[in-house]
């Protein structure tokens, strides 16, 4: 098996508070003026690094039969789902979440038609703010599905940390899930998830 690594919890959600707590929060106190010449010699701040690891301590644990909407109205039944899907819990304000979007995209794509990815929003405005996140973007395959009273978050994000990422196979029960952001789109990813996914038709198929 392939090493993980390290954990290290990145945002946390929860509602006004842990908004203002979060990713972008903005600070309060004298404007600081930066001269234009410091503007142009100042490189970008890199992006977080990614410390999630996949952890198998919660399998077994059960899908809740919970529905939610995208924004054109189209219903999502978790209690119906009949196949191995990743639910990604995430939000337009949580940076580490908005760093590995992408990375679940290109995870989907790899994976299309051995598992399906999901993405549930846990933004209270819901599609206020998550529309033009994704127009914003050239996903390919990641859908935009809104759960603005957070009920996902409720049922597995203890202490309200976002990212959270859990695979459950096809009889919605857990399988491993990741707290934080992880490299989604990199070999040990790939190799791990559908690892996970071969146990799964083999435990089915004895």
């Amino acid at each position: 098996m392939i090493r993980s690594i390290s954990i290290a919890p990145i945002c946390l959600t929860g509602l006004a508070a842990l908004a203002l707590a979060g990713c972008d929060s903005a600070g309060e106190g004298p404007a600081q003026e930066t001269a234009a010449s410091d503007m142009q010699t100042t490189a970008p701040p890199p992006p977080p690094q990614l410390h999630g690891q996949i952890v198998r301590a919660f399998a077994g644990t059960e899908l809740p039969k919970l529905t939610f909407e995208d924004p054109r109205g189209n219903v999502l039944d978790l209690g119906v789902l009949d196949e191995p899907v990743l639910i990604n819990m995430w939000a337009t304000w949580c940076v580490p979440c908005v760093v590995e979007m992408p990375q679940l995209d290109t995870l989907a794509g790899e994976l299309e038609g051995e598992m399906r990815v999901l993405t549930i929003s846990q933004d209270v405005r819901g599609a206020e703010v998550v529309t033009p996140f994704f127009d914003s973007r050239n996903f390919k395959h990641l859908e935009q599905w809104l759960d603005p009273q957070t009920s996902l978050s409720v049922a597995f994000a203890a202490g309200g940390v976002l990212p959270m990422t859990i695979l459950f196979d096809a009889d919605g029960r857990e399988v491993l899930r990741v707290t934080g952001a992880y490299e989604w789109d990199s070999e040990e990813a790939i190799v791990q998830v559908r690892e996970a996914l071969v146990e799964l038709d083999t435990d089915n198929a004895s």
